[in-house]
């Protein structure tokens, strides 16, 4: 019997765009014979609406982006979610969704309130791995190896800015690097060498957060497995990303494609055995499910650091956690009905929890 999947993309995030290419892709992949594929659009001012069912791919992402007169029903929360009667019921949600309002979360707490099946992390793992910060935190009560780093909130960095210049220059040193705290996709993000670039980078980032990390710059390859699974993960080959700029920002992952991705990556198996077991360590010690890409820094001397965790990845053919998977024997659509499958697995274990005395 097929299953009615709903596909949730788009989004009031920096990382719209993203979503929109990552649902394209996934409904081109996705077979009509196993499933009934229906569209959930937010817009990027926060809109819900629910389009009519697909019956076959897109070829442009405009024809994803529906207005509320295209909508199914009179309210997309109540026949999208609240399965108002079996026609607009759905058997799982697929969350596509990358950054803040989707991968942080508050999406995740929608749809257990309303006891969906979903596709990937929770709500702890999601919002654990979408905050840089807390998620350092937790590898480190977890004896994960990471590099040096500090955190600030804007309304501190505004009250004595050249106090915060001053703790990164002692305790990190240059090169190191600025992010916001709470986003993904390499928004935001800043090398920086000198004072100068530093006090940039910090005005930079606190346009996309009230919170931002700044990490200490380490001369290492950028290596990364995928991670499969709920309480017995399983990881991917190890893959590596070469930027032909100082650091994989946005644009070489988007736009400028000035980037190579090298899988499976050249490393030893004492290495590859480290990357493996960090990866799982870290996948839980953050209570995920289903699915992370989890990002790592090896150096010349074979020291891993493990850089963080994202509980969403890219998820076109092309982005780097379906390729691991590609080249580990998964195609794309075995691995999309392979998350489907672990959604359904993780909800139905949580219905034989027992919630009364």
């Amino acid at each position: 019997m097929k299953k009615k999947l709903g596909l949730l993309y788009g989004g009031k995030s920096a990382e719209h765009k993203v979503s929109m290419q990552t649902a394209m892709a996934v409904i081109k992949a996705l077979d009509t014979d196993k499933y009934d594929i229906h569209p959930i659009y937010i817009s990027e001012s926060g809109e819900w609406v629910r389009g009519p069912q697909l019956m076959g791919p897109v070829e442009n992402v405009k024809e994803l982006a529906f207005n509320s007169q295209e909508q199914i029903g009179s309210n997309a929360l109540s026949t999208t979610l609240f399965q108002a009667n079996d026609e607009a019921s759905l058997d799982v949600i697929f969350p596509l969704l990358h950054g803040p309002n989707g991968e942080d979360g508050t999406v995740q707490g929608l749809l257990e309130l309303l006891n969906l099946p979903y596709v990937g992390n929770g709500v702890l793992a999601s919002s654990a791995g979408m905050d840089k910060v807390i998620m350092k935190n937790i590898f480190e009560v977890a004896g994960l190896n990471q590099v040096k780093y500090n955190s600030f909130i804007r309304s501190d960095w505004q009250s004595n800015k050249a106090a915060a210049y001053d703790r990164v220059e002692k305790e990190l040193g240059f090169p190191c690097f600025v992010k916001p705290a709470n986003l993904g996709s390499s928004v935001g993000i800043s090398k920086c060498t000198t004072r100068e670039e530093l006090e940039t980078a910090f005005i930079e980032a606190f346009q996309f957060d009230r919170k931002i990390i700044v990490e200490e710059g380490l001369i290492a390859r950028e290596i990364e497995v995928g991670v499969l699974g709920n309480d017995h993960p399983e990881v991917s080959v190890a893959g590596e990303i070469v930027p032909k700029k100082d650091f994989y920002d946005y644009k070489a992952k988007y736009e400028d494609g000035d980037t190579a991705l090298i899988i499976p990556a050249e490393v030893t198996e004492s290495e590859y055995a480290a990357i493996k077991t960090d990866a799982i360590k870290a996948f839980k010690a953050l209570d995920c499910s289903g699915l992370v890409r989890a990002d790592f820094f090896l150096t010349k001397e074979g020291e891993v650091y493990i850089n963080e965790v994202n509980t969403m990845p890219g998820f076109t053919p092309f982005s780097m956690f379906p390729l691991l998977w590609k080249h580990t024997g998964l195609e794309y659509d075995a691995l999309i009905n392979k998350l489907v499958d672990l959604a359904v697995e993780r909800h139905t274990e949580k219905q034989n929890i027992k919630y009364t005395i």
